[in-house]
């Protein structure tokens, strides 16, 4: 297998007026293409500062980053620049979609400033579009989709320049556990049809089951490594215990689109398992 993504020795500490605090500590990861690789781990694990450090939004301490054989961390502002808007992809929890625009030309975005040829543009912004099942909705606003639509568009908009590694954090973080599956189903077609290389974080353990590997992170450092079928008992294991508890009510965005209501609930976690049983 081809290595997409290669980090060796990857710290990143933080000082503050409270000492210093080690986000990331001596992190070794290799990412192949078309491997789906879920970083987990509870709140202040790490997880962001580790994708942001991956993508090259961050700097590390210390420790190097390579996208194919190029290193990153050795890359001028403008060099690495250039590689973020070539070679890799983002996907955000909070979706980033400008509300002006119609979803075709937030897709179009990264096109238009790396300055690519307007026929070339309308051809990658439709062919993005229809892998994520969006054609109908080119020239809708975000406001006019519902919060599923939205990340979907945010994921046309990170494949569109046709990059070699994708980075989403916590991409299903505001959405119902129902059109979280639907997304994550979609980021794991795209990396295994296409041979993307991608890096996810999640903390729901009802998500790693998609996963080609999970890397667990405690403290900034790196606790576990399994596939995913190995972490697919995990989960069930962890559904045993939060079956017995009474569902919390949770603010989530679904399939409908934005100011009309939902007509079906978020699924609880026992819901969620009854119909992958069912499956």
């Amino acid at each position: 297998m081809t290595v997409a993504l290669r980090a060796e020795k990857l710290t990143r500490v933080f000082t503050s007026s409270a000492g210093d605090v080690h986000a990331c500590v001596d992190i070794d990861l290799e990412v192949n293409e078309g491997e789906l690789v879920v970083v987990r781990g509870s709140s202040g694990a790490g997880k962001t500062t580790l994708l942001n450090l991956l993508g090259g939004l961050d700097q590390p301490t210390s420790g190097r980053v390579w996208i194919g054989d190029v290193e990153a961390t050795a890359l001028s502002e403008d060099d690495l620049a250039e590689l973020r808007r070539e070679k890799l992809g983002f996907v955000f929890q909070s979706f980033g979609l400008i509300p002006v625009l119609s979803a075709a030309e937030n897709v179009e975005l990264p096109l238009r400033i790396a300055r690519t040829d307007p026929a070339e543009r309308e051809e990658r912004v439709a062919e993005a579009l229809r892998l994520v099942n969006l054609a109908d909705q080119a020239p809708q606003r975000p406001a006019e989709l519902s919060g599923g639509q939205q990340q979907r568009v945010g994921i046309a908009r990170a494949i569109v320049s046709r990059p070699r590694v994708l980075i989403a954090d916590e991409p299903t973080g505001q959405l119902d556990s129902r059109t979280a599956t639907t997304v994550m189903d979609l980021i794991g077609e795209l990396v295994h049809t296409r041979g993307i290389a991608a890096v996810v974080s999640t903390h729901d353990p009802l998500l790693v089951r998609r996963a080609d590997r999970v890397i667990e992170l405690h403290d900034g450092r790196v606790t576990s490594v399994s596939s995913g079928s190995v972490a697919e008992a995990d989960v069930a294991a962890i559904e045993e215990i939060t079956d017995a508890a009474p569902p919390v009510a949770q603010p989530a965005q679904s399939e409908e689109p934005a100011g009309e209501a939902s007509e079906s609930a978020p699924l609880t976690r026992a819901e969620a398992r009854a119909r992958r049983k069912r499956r």
